[in-house]
């Protein structure tokens, strides 16, 4: 049987626009790092290491999609709060604290607001389906989807 959740969230990658995928990828983050915090509350250092990981990866497809000729400016501020966000959350792995996770959830939620209202008051470019993403392959995972694969799939693979 299949999870609902995560059918719901596979649909909303498919029919996002291109700044509603970056959206969800923020949301993403936000998840794992509150669900990272709720392990570290009860005392699951596997779960806690599982979701803090899985928010760096994540930044880390970000920051791997900037496109530092068209974005100038803007791409390389990205890339900076993208390297201060996942040293924060490779700090908070070694020394855990309810409010270094609490802060982390909270800024990237501020960007991802930003992001949000970016989406809200631009008309979409172009269907998601159009937009070419990099492939990425997590750890422990099976190769990378064959040649010609949308992003969106590589994008949904992210999502938990």
């Amino acid at each position: 049987m299949r999870d609902p959740v995560r059918s719901y969230r596979e649909s909303a990658v498919r029919g996002a626009s291109p700044l509603g995928l970056i959206v969800i990828l923020y949301d993403e983050i936000v998840r794992s790092i509150r669900k990272a915090l709720r392990a570290f509350e009860s005392g699951d250092v596997e779960a806690r290491t599982k979701e803090l990981n899985h928010a760096v990866e994540v930044i880390g497809y970000l920051q791997s999609i900037l496109d530092f000729e068209k974005g100038g400016q803007v791409a390389r501020n990205l890339s900076n709060f993208y390297n201060l966000m996942r040293g924060k959350l490779l700090e908070t792995q070694i020394m855990p604290t309810r409010d270094g996770m609490e802060m982390l959830a909270r800024e990237i939620a501020k960007v991802g607001a930003a992001w949000q209202q970016a989406e809200k008051s631009t008309t979409p470019s172009a269907p998601a389906g159009n937009m070419k993403l990099p492939e990425l392959r997590l750890a422990g995972t099976a190769a990378p989807p064959a040649s010609g694969t949308s992003g969106e799939e590589s994008l949904a693979g992210l999502e938990r």
